[in-house]
């Protein structure tokens, strides 16, 4: 398993390519400047958008994958022949759980140290930092691979739009990597920490429960793209609304819950 784990985390920085690493970094900044972070007025924010990356990295490799390899072993691959859409759902659960707790480390570590109280709307920006660090990290990991495996625009010649799958769910994926820890991030602030952290981890599950869609032949890859990308707009288009909304309307929400 040891092994299984390394080669897993060495392929993140394997066949580095400048267009792919250029690709997520774009992807990146289109979704992050949606939320317009003070990147350059807490210049530390820099350290958390790395800091994710690598600490979402580490969890995947040596939490998340040992507890799903655990869980398929516990289950059985006959359970998972007979019944994969059920059977895929612990795995599944594991990595929202594991990926939306990591992210949600540095949002944590800030908050506690400034006494537990931070304006919701900073809590908000430190997730879509940390959300973004990480997606932008994994969207150039698969855009190597691709480039790695010979794409080249001749294929979308010949294939047509299907040929840009893989970056057409990137772009997406790294929209819903920013909302979601921005969600969290903001939940944190508002007294409701393990409540949104159990949200994101849903919806982190249920937007990773497309492949098991795919690869169980339920729905096409035009479809589970489309899948993707509907969730990610919509969680993007909750949490672009509390990133912008006037202070009247957060009092009125906030009387309006107490």
């Amino acid at each position: 398993m040891l092994e299984q784990m390394l080669s897993f985390f060495s392929s993140w920085f394997a066949n580095p390519s400048v267009l792919g690493i250029a690709l997520a970094v774009v992807f990146g900044a289109v979704w992050l400047v949606c939320f317009w972070p003070p990147l350059f007025k807490r210049p530390w924010l820099w350290a958390v958008l790395a800091g994710s990356a690598i600490l979402t990295l580490v969890a995947v490799t040596f939490v998340q994958i040992p507890l799903q390899i655990k869980v398929g072993q516990a289950l059985g691959q006959e359970v998972f022949l007979q019944w994969p859409l059920l059977a895929s759902i612990p795995a599944i659960l594991f990595g929202g759980l594991v990926q939306e707790g990591s992210k949600l480390v540095p949002i944590v570590l800030y908050w506690w140290r400034e006494g537990r109280s931070i304006d919701p709307k900073l809590g908000l920006a430190i997730g879509a930092v940390a959300g973004a660090g990480f997606g932008i990290f994994e969207a150039q990991w698969i855009h190597n691979a691709i480039f790695a495996a010979g794409w080249n625009w001749e294929m979308v010649q010949n294939s047509g739009v299907i040929a840009l799958a893989g970056f057409w769910e990137r772009f997406f994926t790294v929209a819903f990597h920013t909302a979601v820890s921005a969600l969290a991030g903001y939940g944190l602030a508002r007294g409701w920490g393990w409540q949104f952290y159990l949200l994101a981890a849903f919806l982190h599950a249920l937007t990773n429960y497309g492949a098991v869609l795919f690869g169980t032949g339920v729905i096409t890859i035009v479809q589970v793209e489309i899948y993707i990308a509907v969730i990610a707009v919509l969680v993007t288009a909750v949490v672009l609304w509390l990133r912008w909304r006037k202070p009247a309307e957060l009092a009125e929400l906030e009387v309006s819950t107490a």
